[in-house]
């Protein structure tokens, strides 16, 4: 074999090695384009977004367990954790943003129902940043619900309510957890649909 023959040979192979590696890439990086992050969560929650199956990161806490810690970021940028409304009955309200009508509509309520109840606080909490918090409650007269960001923090993945897949990856679901004075969980719901209201009276009775 001339020194010719043997160039084209070790040609042909480098080639030969530069396509197959090449496929090889394409269909990987093909494959993980298909993959849906939510579908492989088996440990979430399904719920669904305009009729769309998605996934949550967990379960909410099963009612009778003990509340776990968590902190959270105010309005003025200050961190505030669970001891810090502990000896109280707790109504977390927890949704993807305040920047939508439902989620909105939702403050309003509870903001509402407030008003009536002894020995409780309700926590409005969404990944919006502080500074959107603080001008939503300033534009509706919101004053007797705290609002609480995630947006720094890992809320929602202790509580299982960060939804892993859809458009609205990365935020928190609808959801309503009811925590007693002594730190137990007595009412959970997690709402199916992204674009429905939770299911207020249950929850406010949790506390009566």
């Amino acid at each position: 074999m001339t020194n010719r023959d043997k160039c084209s040979l070790i040609a042909c192979i480098i080639i030969g090695l530069l396509i197959a590696t090449g496929s090889f890439a394409q269909t990987n990086t093909s494959n993980n384009l298909t993959k849906k992050p939510g579908m492989e969560n088996t440990n979430g929650t399904a719920i669904t977004l305009k009729g769309d199956t998605i996934y949550t990161v967990g379960k909410l806490p099963a009612v009778g367990t003990q509340a776990k810690d968590f902190t959270l970021t105010a309005v003025d940028l200050t961190e505030k954790t669970f001891s810090d409304y502990k000896g109280k009955y707790i109504i977390m309200n927890i949704f993807p943003s305040v920047n939508t009508g439902i989620c909105a509509k939702s403050v309003r309520e509870f903001n509402k129902d407030a008003a009536s109840l002894d020995n409780t606080t309700v926590l409005c909490i969404s990944k919006d940043l502080p500074f959107a918090q603080k001008q939503f409650c300033g534009a509706e007269g919101i004053e007797r619900v705290v609002m609480l960001s995630d947006f720094r923090n890992d809320f929602g993945n202790i509580y299982g309510v960060q939804m892993v897949d859809g458009a609205m990856r990365g935020l928190l679901s609808r959801a309503v957890i009811v925590i007693d004075p002594e730190g137990k969980i007595v009412y959970e719901q997690q709402v199916p649909e992204i674009g429905q209201e939770p299911d207020y009276a249950p929850a406010l009775a949790a506390v009566k």
